[in-house]
């Protein structure tokens, strides 16, 4: 029999790749909560229903990509294709949005069967934000502020650019979408595929057609802003003032949409010339619409997602990773075997009792000391601390620098930590 492969689309993320993806998720999670952002986690599999209501059954997610199956009792339950869904449906059934504010986030996998590709692929996984019960145009600056942060700390903000637009109120949106049908059927042969499937079902995402002959057509389309509402104007407005304030450099694209209907005024894009096709790396927007769409009370709600393979592959495109980002140990215990091996193991543990924060690794496995000092270099350790039969006789250690042209020192063991403590701390 043949081996047993991954499925094609969800990949394995390998002991040398998970160090940059713990440094963004880290990142992440120190500026979420500098902005006194909570983490809620959720299941990855929710009931078909919930994404049929929130995200329509006309759109390519429910009809072509999700992976849904029905359980052992006949239920038909679907691995979530997006986190903004299930954080509602959460919140919802534990009472956390009625006259509340939250400022909430989470992390993990989705799934969507599409065709893989780079930055894209059937299991993905994404850091979502999602707020709930403000109204006003503060807290989507707040989102934006906060992914710009985000940027500088990762050291990518020169490579990012800031889109954003206003979806209006439904009801403008409504007029609007019935001009741009009335405009586009009189030039339905000369869409694309795609965008004659949506002229009726979803028309809007026509707007962010890649094909070049349907943008030319849309150069003559109905303007979105001549529909905008004196509300959603206002609140446009004053989130690009806070922005100049805060000197956010960003461009009203009025062609930036959502495809969904709960959508409504901010809507805001981070992308990237770095990667390609796959350049939008963070998405976000308002959606007043959504909690009572799925049975709540109606709750303003505004959120954004990234995605983690496309930001770590930024950062290796762009060589950000931290110099250290492969260190796995700062100290490394060599010795010889038997009772020097036992003594190395309690040492080691005596180190993590006295050092916060200290990363040691134990040879285990035997080997000669110059493959077990090749271990000790390979493990990105500073120091390597040697046990051999002369040191164990003696209850002592020889310190020996890795990196640098340090000198080689010989210890009393009771003498390690206080050496250790100003080189490691």
């Amino acid at each position: 029999m043949g081996k047993i492969k991954a499925i094609r689309g969800m990949n394995d993320i390998l002991p040398e790749q998970t160090p940059l993806w713990q440094f963004l998720e880290d990142c992440t999670r120190r500026v979420l909560s500098s902005y006194g952002y909570q983490q809620v986690r959720l299941p990855i599999v929710e009931q078909t229903e919930l994404f049929r209501r929130s995200i329509g059954e006309v759109t390519d997610i429910v009809e072509k990509e999700m992976y849904s199956f029905d359980d052992r009792n006949g239920e038909s339950l679907t691995l979530r294709p997006e986190g903004t869904a299930g954080c509602v449906r959460a919140c919802e059934e534990h009472g956390l949005t009625f006259n509340q504010i939250q400022r909430l986030y989470y992390s993990g996998p989705m799934f969507r069967y599409e065709r893989p590709q780079k930055g894209r692929y059937r299991q993905f996984h994404q850091i979502g934000v999602e707020t709930f019960g403000m109204v006003g145009p503060d807290i989507d600056a707040e989102l934006i502020l906060l992914s710009a942060r985000l940027w500088r700390e990762l050291g990518i903000d020169k490579n990012v650019r800031l889109e954003i637009n206003s979806l209006g109120s439904a009801q403008a949106r409504k007029q609007y979408r019935d001009q741009l049908v009335d405009y586009l059927a009189g030039h339905q042969k000369d869409l694309d595929v795609d965008s004659q499937r949506r002229l009726n079902s979803n028309p809007l995402r026509i707007l962010d057609s890649k094909d070049a002959g349907t943008q030319k057509l849309l150069n003559d389309a109905p303007n979105f802003a001549d529909y905008l509402d004196q509300d959603s104007a206002e609140h446009f407005s004053e989130l690009r003032k806070i922005l100049d304030d805060n000197g956010i450099r960003y461009q009203v694209n009025p062609r930036l949409v959502r495809g969904l209907d709960y959508y409504s005024k901010t809507v805001f894009e981070w992308i990237t010339d770095d990667l390609g096709a796959q350049g939008t790396v963070c998405a976000g927007g308002r959606y007043d619409g959504l909690v009572e769409q799925l049975g709540g009370r109606a709750t303003p709600a505004v959120g954004f997602a990234m995605g983690i393979e496309r930001l770590v592959l930024m950062l290796q495109t762009l060589q950000r990773e931290p110099a250290d980002v492969n260190k796995v140990a700062d100290l490394y215990l060599v010795s010889a075997a038997g009772e020097a091996q036992r003594w190395a193991l309690t040492i080691a543990e005596q180190l993590r009792d006295a050092l916060a924060d200290i990363r040691v690794q134990t040879n285990c496995g035997a080997g000669s000391f110059k493959a077990q000092l090749k271990r000790a270099d390979k493990s990105g350790a500073e120091y390597a601390l040697i046990i051999g039969e002369d040191e164990l006789a003696a209850a002592e250690l020889s310190v020996k620098p890795l990196r640098g042209n340090g000198e080689q020192v010989r210890l009393k063991a009771e003498q390690l930590v206080d050496y250790l403590r100003p080189l490691v701390n």
